[in-house]
């Protein structure tokens, strides 16, 4: 099983706000996910994100491959593979 670190979009039209999520790489992108590790909401100015720092590293080091927002997201927050 392939696993992702990748945004569940949530929110309201023209006004989505998203959930980090680690899931299954074959499931749909608001489909069902294994565990939440964060939020990021693009609306604000300057963005505002929240990570779950410990899970995060716990589910890179078991293999799980971040997307490419995701991965920018974690750089921010200072979490390294």
């Amino acid at each position: 099983m392939a696993v992702k670190i990748r945004l569940r979009r949530m929110g309201q039209k023209r006004n989505p706000i998203y959930r980090i999520v680690v899931a299954d790489s074959r499931s749909p992108r608001d489909g069902r996910c294994i565990e939440e590790i964060g939020t990021y909401n693009p609306n604000t100015d300057p963005s505002e994100f929240k990570v779950n720092e410990e899970l995060a590293k716990k589910w890179l080091a078991n293999g799980a491959q971040p997307t490419e927002v995701v991965g920018k997201i974690f750089k921010l927050a200072g979490i390294e593979k």
